[in-house]
Order: C-alpha cells, then sequence, then structure tokens
C-alpha cells in the first residue's frame, strides 16, 4: 500500500500555507481582491494602498458649510416617560384609573403589559415657561429657565420596543449589532480638530448600558472611529499612566519600534486596519500628556462646582456633564453622555414615574441646564449641538405585568408610538416645539419624526448630506440612516 512520507505530508503542508499566504498577499486585483475586501473590511492594491503616514483622523471637510461643529448626545437609558416631563395631558388626567380602552390593544407588542390595564393621568403638574410657553412639569427645577434656549421634538417614534435593540437603532440606525454608532460616523466624515484626544469620547453613568459598548462602537468602519470611553473617577482612560520603572522616553521608544514593525506588515499586506493600530498607538502616547489635565475638574472654580453640582474625585452624571464641557473646549469633535437609571416601571417601592422618575430628574436637572447655559457663556453653544432624549416613550396606561391591575407602584410601560426628546444649540430654531401628540400621548398626529429623520438632521448639521455620508461594506454603500430618513427642516434656523 503506497503510503505519503512524513517528510512529504510536511512538503504539502508548506506548500498550502504558502499558497494561503501568496494569495492573502495578492489578493488585491479582480474578483478576489472584491471578495477578500469585504471579507476582511479592506485590501488595497499597490496603487491605491493609503501611505502609512495618512493620518485617519485628519480634519476633513464636510460636504457643505455645518451649522455645528461638535455635538453633545445625552442619553437617559431606559426611557424617562415623555408624560411625565414635557407632553401636557390634561384629557389623560380625567381618565386616571379607567380600563384602557381595546382600540388601544388591539395589535399591539408590549413589553410587559398583559389584559386590560388601567390609564394613568399625569403624576406631575405642568406649567408653561419663557416667551415660547413650552410646558415642563413640576419634576424640573432648572431647565424650564432655559425654554427659550430648547427645541423640542414632541411626536418621535421608532421601530423597537426593548431597551437593546430601540438604544441600537438610536445611535446606529439598525436594531443588530454591527453597524458604526452616530460618533463613528461622524469623526469618519470629519475626523478629529485635537490631534493628542480622541474625536469620539463616551462618559457612561450608572451602570453600563443594555446594549453595551455595541452603541460606541465603530461597526464596519476602521477601529480609530470607534468612541474611547473615559471614567470620572480614578484614572480617565484605564492604563495611562506607565508601569513602575517605564518612563515617558522608553514608552516612546518601544511604541517607535511596535510601529516600525507594522509599517513593514503594511507595506507586505496591506491590511488597512494596521493603519489603525499604527494611529492608535501613537495617540495613545499622545493621551499621556493631554487626558491626565482634560478630565481633572478639581482645577475648576467653585462657582462652576456649584454651578454643575459636581465632586471632583467621584463618579457621576454632573461630573461628566463638566467633563463634557472640558473636552468640547479642547477639540473633541462627539460626546456622548449616558445615564443608566430611566426604566420606571414601577415594580417595587420608588422605582415607579412618581417617586423613581422625580428622583431621577433631579439628579440630571441641574447638570444638564449648567452645561447648557455653562456653553453659552463661554460662546460655543452656538456652534455646538446638544441632544437629549431615551431609546422610546412610555405608555398612557399603567404596566400591568400581573394582569390583576393591583400593582401599587405606578409606572408605564415601554412604547414606540409617541414620545419626546430635545435638542438645543447650533442651526436651530430656539424656543420651538416641534409635532403633536394626540390628547393621550398615544400616537403623534402632527409633524412625526421617526429616529432616522432625527439622525439626518444630526449630519446635516454637521454639514453632511445623509445619503452621500456612505461607507463600502460588502458589495454595496452602507449610511446612518440606511435608507430612510429626511432633514427636520422645521426646526433649523
Amino acid at each position: 500500500m503506497n503510503r505519503t512520507s512524513v517528510t512529504e505530508e510536511a512538503f504539502f503542508e508548506e506548500a498550502k500555507y504558502n499558497t494561503r499566504r501568496h494569495f492573502l498577499k495578492q489578493c488585491t486585483s479582480g474578483l478576489g481582491g472584491l471578495a477578500i475586501s469585504s471579507i476582511l473590511g479592506g485590501c488595497f492594491g499597490e496603487s491605491s494602498k493609503p501611505p502609512v503616514d495618512e493620518n485617519p483622523l485628519a480634519v476633513r471637510p464636510s460636504h457643505f458649510s455645518p451649522k455645528a461643529k461638535r455635538v453633545i448626545f445625552m442619553h437617559m437609558e431606559g426611557a424617562p416617560s415623555q408624560l411625565e416631563l414635557f407632553d401636557y395631558k390634561p384629557e389623560l388626567a380625567k381618565l386616571d384609573g379607567q380600563l384602557c380602552p381595546p382600540s388601544l390593544l388591539e395589535g399591539k407588542r408590549f413589553a410587559f403589559i398583559k389584559g386590560v390595564p388601567k390609564m394613568l393621568g399625569p403624576q406631575s403638574t405642568f406649567q408653561q415657561y419663557g416667551q415660547s410657553g413650552n410646558w415642563f412639569s413640576d419634576y424640573f427645577n432648572y431647565l424650564p429657565k432655559l425654554s427659550d434656549e430648547l427645541t423640542f421634538l414632541k411626536a418621535m417614534h421608532t421601530d423597537e420596543f426593548n431597551h437593546a435593540p430601540a438604544q441600537l437603532f438610536m445611535h446606529t440606525g439598525a436594531s443588530r449589532v454591527g453597524r458604526p454608532s452616530l460618533g463613528s460616523w461622524i469623526t469618519y466624515g470629519l475626523g478629529s480638530e485635537n490631534q493628542n484626544l480622541p474625536g469620539y469620547v463616551v462618559l457612561v453613568s450608572g451602570s453600563e448600558p443594555s446594549a453595551g459598548k455595541y452603541l460606541w462602537g465603530n461597526g464596519f468602519l476602521p477601529s480609530v472611529y470607534q468612541g474611547v470611553q473615559c471614567r470620572s473617577k480614578g484614572d480617565p482612560v484605564l492604563y495611562i499612566n506607565n508601569p513602575n520603572e517605564i518612563d515617558s522616553s522608553l514608552r516612546k521608544k518601544s511604541i517607535e519600534t511596535i510601529n516600525k514593525i507594522n509599517e513593514l506588515t503594511y507595506q507586505e499586506i496591506g491590511d488597512p486596519e494596521i493603519l489603525t493600530r499604527i494611529s492608535q498607538y501613537e495617540l495613545a502616547y499622545r493621551m499621556q500628556a493631554e487626558v491626565p489635565g482634560t478630565m481633572d475638574i478639581s482645577g475648576e472654580p467653585a462657582y462652576i462646582h456649584e454651578m454643575y453640582g459636581t465632586q471632583p474625585g467621584k463618579a457621576s452624571f454632573a461630573n461628566n456633564c463638566l467633563l463634557a464641557r472640558k473636552l468640547l473646549e479642547k477639540g473633541v469633535r462627539v460626546v456622548q453622555l449616558f445615564d443608566r437609571r430611566w426604566d420606571n416601571h414601577g415594580t417595587d417601592a420608588g422605582s415607579g414615574v412618581d417617586i423613581g422618575l422625580r428622583r431621577n430628574v433631579e439628579y440630571v436637572d441641574k447638570p444638564i441646564s449648567a452645561l447648557i447655559l455653562d456653553l453659552k457663556q463661554r460662546g460655543l453653544l452656538e456652534d455646538t449641538l446638544i441632544v437629549w432624549g431615551g431609546e422610546f416613550g412610555r405608555t398612557p396606561m399603567m404596566e400591568n405585568r400581573a394582569g390583576d391591575n393591583n400593582t401599587p407602584y405606578k409606572g408605564r410601560d415601554h412604547h414606540v408610538d409617541a414620545f419626546t426628546m430635545f435638542m438645543a444649540g447650533a442651526g436651530l430654531k430656539k424656543g420651538y416645539s416641534h409635532g403633536e401628540t394626540d390628547e393621550i400621548g398615544y400616537y403623534g398626529v402632527k409633524g412625526k419624526t421617526h429616529i432616522h429623520d432625527l439622525q439626518a438632521t444630526i449630519l446635516h448639521l454637521m454639514g453632511f448630506n445623509h445619503e452621500k455620508l456612505v461607507f463600502p461594506f460588502q458589495g454595496r454603500n452602507f449610511r446612518l440612516t440606511d435608507v430612510a430618513g429626511k432633514v427636520i427642516n422645521e426646526v433649523l434656523a
């Protein structure tokens, strides 16, 4: 019986290895190049390979002159109830305690409602403020004073009624993982104004959002465009300090050596992610000098700490708001603040919209107002866009997960058809309210605004045509707004 010798087996294994290596190195032309580039995220031919010293975060022009140079997106993870905060519905108060009409339940999917729940009137009182006459509940003490600075979207709607998919939809334009986040798209389109700091920074108070780090991920964009999560307590970025017995000069030499190896690998293979790796090593080194001072709020004047309600050395939403202002001053393009405490179902004492939501508002009311006012006083609000909101809204009927209407705590279920967000700053009509819901806040009846419309509007204010800010992946051009979205022209100044 013929048998292949050990030497022959080794020969054939080496031949297969060399063939695979040859294929990967030569995959830069023809149909093979097209296929492998979609699988590996790109594979450049020799003539189209970007130079090693090309900076992926270099400042780039937008499609047209932008109204906003930078953006702060404040996400209240868990979905605050618009019916206790901004969407005043006196007719809903009259229905409090009555059984929900069947027409509101037919053909609908809810996260927790079972049987026929009772209607739940507003648990707050409302008042109009400013020349604009915008409605605010008594849960707020500070934000109503800025009524004429805010732009409301009162008839927002989304496609997803569970937290993680809805959060992904809000920040990536898709309900499944794998798409780039809003901040990644903006950084990809504009680059960074400060080469010593990330162009896109994320600050989290409370635990991590339900959808996790995918909310600031780069998806199929080069990883240099993902958000960098920083902390408001302890080292702002993990491993920002050198290890013991490693000084700055030795760290610099080690990075230079690593990147020389990366450059040789890039010249041989041409994978664009190697350029990202080179850029990130260099940025990490520069951040060691820039980040500690930028992320230290202890040197701020006493009146600023009083204004925001900050406590240096502690992790808090207030600290993150002040850090956001400092980051913008340093040229960071996108700052996202995630605060996780807003899932007010009313499943236990103190968690509902009557007690829990009031407590949540007290936690963020002062710092949000301080941030807007601080930016205005410094001349930054005129070219900064601020966005506030959750991932969906809350129902006008009570949550009824036991199906017996005996829940002692007043909470509301998830609702996709109507919720409220607000914006402030660059390029917006001040003191303007766009959209309207029906008399109980169940459906949008005027000025309905989809998540993709909000995304298109944010990109427009940053100087982009949302249909043209694209990235080729798996055979087609992708964009943040997928195949939908329109700019909300009514809110533009």
